[in-house]
């Protein structure tokens, strides 16, 4: 008898394996910074946390008002920088690469990373006092830009192909697992949007097979105040950017009603 006993229960041994596995190894199926190594050798800014430099790029120093860009995963957000650069030459433009990014010695989890941001929101504050900030994010790094927007005053807050949570996207494509039970890293937007106070802006994939719509019509749904929503039906997740569009509904956004910084 206990043989056949073994035998029912190995599936669910195997699944239990699987879960614990999953649970061990979670960080290694979220971030993705391999494709995104590079030296520091070209990068013109630095931030230091935790006894580690950060290094990235900033664009058009001494402007007035400053944009920080939050990027997806496994994105050079440098490869960013010809459209920041045609596209908002009136804004300094901060590209800084998640830790374990790019040239960033260190690990990527929430907390570190919303740790990180929220560190550089804090400097390029000082540096520009009297400017307005616009945070973007992007996919991964709308969830970044959604913890900065409760936490620090943000007068523009654009989010790219934004999702309600990292767990309820994981368990769109993990129905099998219990991810909302083993899920560490959240990046809870749903929650974290009730606190922004600013304007903000949607630009939606209508065939976006990584983050599907529907989560973003979610995050969308359960904000206080509705957003602008730029829809590009035909769009996926990763060329969303390649549409003309793209660069200037943003760029309309955050130069419209140019007054005084929320505070």
């Amino acid at each position: 008898m206990w043989p056949w006993l073994a035998i029912a229960a190995l599936p669910l041994l195997l699944w239990l394996a699987l879960c614990a596995g999953m649970y061990v190894q979670q960080r290694h199926f979220i971030y993705f910074p391999q494709a995104t190594r590079t030296t520091a050798a070209d990068t013109n800014f630095e931030l230091r946390r935790d006894g580690l430099a950060l290094r990235g790029w900033q664009l058009h120093p001494r402007q007035r008002d400053a944009l920080i860009y939050f990027g997806g995963n496994a994105e050079r957000v440098q490869d960013n920088a010809a459209d920041f650069d045609r596209s908002l030459p009136d804004w300094t433009v901060y590209l800084l690469p998640y830790r374990g990014y790019g040239p960033n010695p260190g690990e990527p989890d929430q907390t570190t990373l919303v740790a990180d941001a929220l560190a550089l929101y804090d400097e390029v504050r000082r540096r520009h006092p009297q400017g307005r900030i616009a945070i973007v994010g992007r996919s991964l790094g709308s969830g970044v830009a959604v913890q900065v927007a409760a936490h620090r005053p943000v007068d523009r807050l654009v989010l790219v192909t934004p999702f309600d949570s990292l767990s309820e996207v994981a368990a769109t494509h993990y129905p099998w697992l219990p991810v909302r039970w083993l899920l560490r890293d959240r990046y809870d937007s749903a929650s974290g949007l009730r606190a922004h106070r600013g304007e903000w802006l949607v630009l939606r994939a209508g065939r976006d097979a990584v983050v599907p719509p529907r989560h973003t019509d979610r995050l969308i749904a359960a904000a206080p105040t509705p957003p602008q929503v730029v829809d590009f039906p035909e769009a996926g997740h990763d060329d969303l950017s390649l549409s003309p569009r793209y660069w200037s509904a943003m760029a309309g956004f955050l130069r419209a009603d140019r007054q005084s910084p929320v505070r």
